[in-house]
């Protein structure tokens, strides 16, 4: 099943976020290697050019885990949460409704 991740950062994680970028993003490539990324990516604070001048507030991942604790153990041990850039991460089940996903029955579409 699918699972949201959001992740909200502590104010003024910029540094730190450059700081363990490579090992964060490793760990998200490893999903999509194994085919259980659907989508993953930081939220900016502001719409602009670089996105690293006013930095971020948080990260957003979709991916495909066994369960909620699983989709959970693996945010917990994120480097972002082990180093401090992240304040909280909630985790939710995901329905994908478009585009279709063929996990999903029709009684999932709205």
């Amino acid at each position: 099943m699918h699972f949201v991740i959001h992740a909200i950062d502590h104010p003024d994680s910029l540094t730190g976020r450059l700081a363990h970028r490579a090992d964060h993003r490793k760990r998200i490539e490893a999903l999509y290697n194994e085919g259980r990324l659907v989508t993953a990516g930081p939220l900016p604070n502001k719409v602009e050019a670089d996105p690293n001048i006013s930095g971020f507030s948080g990260s957003l991942i979709i991916a495909d885990f066994p369960n909620e604790a699983s989709a959970r153990a693996w945010a917990d041990t994120d480097p972002y949460v082990l180093n401090g850039i992240y304040a909280q991460i909630r985790v939710y089940p995901y329905l994908q409704t478009f585009p279709a996903s063929p996990s999903n029955s029709a009684e999932a579409i709205n």
